[in-house]
Parts: C-alpha cells; structure tokens; sequence
C-alpha cells in the first residue's frame, strides 16, 4: 500500500519578518483561530499579513489577534469575510493564565509570529510575548547579522 499524500499537502508558512527586528521574543506559544466563512481559503491561498497585528486579552479573559490581514477570497460572493476583523485566538486556560500575568507583571507585548495550517487542515497561529528593542538594539542585531553574513562568505 502507497502512502496517499494529504489534501492539505501544500505547505502555508506565512512569517512576520519584522518581529524579530523590532522585538526581543521570549516565549512562544501556538493557538488556534476562530475563522469564518472564506477565511480559510485565503489563508490556503496565503493571502495573509501579520506586520502590523497584535494581540490583546477583552474584560472576559479571551485572547484576540488585531491587525491580522486577510484578504477578501477572490471567488467569494456575498459570504465573503471581513478582511481587518478581529480573530479569537484558541488556547488553553492556564495558557492563558500564564500569558495573562506574565504581560501584567512585565509591561509585555503579545505579537503574531508566524501563520500556518496544519495537516489535518487548521490554521493555527504562532505568536509570542515580546518586549520591545530599543533603537541600539536594533543596531546591535544588524550588526550581528552584517558579521554573521561576511562570515558566511568568507567561508565559501
């Protein structure tokens, strides 16, 4: 018997490159969206920018991402989604516990990472508490990646 390949094969990996450069992560943690109607179908289609999300806990204690951009499906009708909604974020409660007093004892940021389905067919949403670099860290990373690259090609 052949392995049959899934029908969620093709990988969605969507990144939000500019976390890193503007935030220090120190914990990271993996959630589950609440989606509607084509939302998924975008996202497969990798019609998605996390650059200027975030998230945030409401008065009852749920998280929710803000600024998360997923386009409008292309062959969608009158169904279609909002593409600047806001999105529940799926985790546990003591997750959510933890997170939640980590942020109010630090002065913490929770910021989207990365965006990805899984093989059985979820979108799931990486996302990490993060404390904001000041500008000579900034400099100090772009150093550090300009020796990490000269070293590299010296190497070769």
């Amino acid at each position: 018997m052949s392995k049959e390949k899934s029908k969620f094969a093709s990988i969605i990996n969507i990144k939000n490159r500019k976390v890193s450069f503007d935030y220090e992560l120190i914990d990271k943690y993996v959630a589950g969206l609440v989606l509607k109607g084509t939302e998924i179908k975008s996202i497969r289609m990798g019609k998605v920018t996390l650059t200027d999300g975030y998230c945030y806990f409401d008065t009852k204690g749920e998280l929710y991402a803000k600024g998360v951009h997923i386009s409008p499906y292309e062959l969608g009708s009158f169904y279609n989604h909002e593409s600047a909604r806001e999105r529940k974020l799926l985790l546990h409660k003591k997750e959510l516990k933890k997170i939640l007093s980590k942020m109010n004892e630090k002065g913490l940021t929770i910021v989207p990472v990365r965006l990805f389905v899984t093989d059985r067919g979820f979108a799931k949403l990486e996302i990490a508490l993060a404390k904001g670099k000041k500008t000579h860290d900034k400099r100090d990373s772009i150093k550090d990646k300009d020796m990490k690259r000269e070293l590299e090609r010296i190497k070769y």
